[in-house]
C-alpha cells in the first residue's frame, strides 16, 4: 500500500466529528488533509445535476469516472471543485445527502475513488477521514482511530452545523436520517463501515475537538 506508514486512518459515523478533527490533526502535523465523503458527495451532485439516473450503476461510475475533482487546502476548510465549479456547499446540501448512499454502494465508483484516494496520499503523508478509511483504502496503515459518539449527540451536532448555515432543523427527523445513514453504511455489501480490528476506538460524546485531535496526535506520535 503506498505510502500507508503516513497515513492516519479515522473512520466513524455521521456527526463523530471526523472532518473537524482530522483537519486540525493534519495541520497540527503539517499532513495533508483528505476529506473522502466530500469526494462522494462530489459524485453525487456531479451525477445529479447532470440528470444522471442514480440507480443506473452503470451511468453512475461512468459520470464519476468523467469528474474533474480537485480538492484544495483553505485556511477555512476544504474547497471543493468539480470540473472548474466550486461546489463547497453545493455538495453538503439534503438533496446530496439524501442519495449519496446510492454512489456509496456503487462498486464502479467505489473502485475509482479508492484509487484516487491512494494516489492523494502516495504524495505526502496523510490524514484521511471516511467509513472504509482503516478497513478497506489504506488497510496497512499504521495509525488507525474510529471516532463514535451517541445519536443524540451527533443529531446536535449536525443541527448546529446547518443552523449556522440558516436551514430550520427538525431534530426527530433529523436524528432519524442519522440513524438511516449509519444502518445503510453498517450494512451495505461493499465496504460497510466498521471499526478495524487494530483501530483505537475514540468516544468523542463528551469531548471537545482539542481533546480528541491531542489524543490521535499523541497516537501517531507513539508509533514507531
Amino acid at each position: 500500500m503506498s505510502n500507508a506508514a503516513h497515513v492516519v486512518a479515522i473512520d466513524g459515523p455521521a456527526g463523530a466529528g471526523k472532518s473537524t478533527v482530522a483537519r486540525r490533526v493534519a495541520a497540527r502535523l503539517g499532513y495533508a488533509f483528505l476529506d473522502t465523503g466530500a469526494m462522494y458527495r462530489a459524485a453525487t451532485w456531479r451525477a445529479l445535476t447532470s440528470g444522471v439516473d442514480l440507480n443506473d450503476p452503470v451511468a453512475a461510475a461512468e459520470s464519476t469516472r468523467n469528474m474533474r475533482l480537485e480538492l484544495n487546502e483553505r485556511d477555512d476548510g476544504l474547497e471543493v471543485l468539480v470540473d472548474g465549479q466550486n461546489v463547497t456547499e453545493a455538495i453538503r446540501s439534503p438533496e446530496v445527502t439524501h442519495v449519496i448512499y446510492k454512489l456509496d454502494e456503487n462498486p464502479g465508483v467505489r473502485a475509482h475513488l479508492v484509487t484516487l484516494q491512494r494516489a492523494f496520499a502516495a504524495q505526502r503523508p496523510t490524514v484521511a477521514e471516511g467509513r472504509d478509511m482503516g478497513t478497506v483504502v489504506f488497510p496497512d496503515a499504521k495509525c488507525k482511530v474510529f471516532l463514535d459518539a451517541s445519536i443524540e449527540e451527533r443529531t446536535r451536532r449536525r443541527a448546529a452545523e446547518l443552523r449556522t448555515k440558516g436551514v430550520k432543523v427538525d431534530m426527530d427527523a433529523l436524528r432519524e436520517e442519522i440513524r438511516v445513514r449509519d444502518e445503510k453504511a453498517q450494512t451495505r455489501a461493499i465496504a460497510p463501515l466498521r471499526r478495524a480490528e487494530d483501530a483505537t476506538l475514540v468516544d468523542t460524546t463528551h469531548l471537545t475537538i482539542d481533546q480528541v485531535v491531542e489524543m490521535i496526535i499523541g497516537l501517531e506520535r507513539s508509533i514507531p
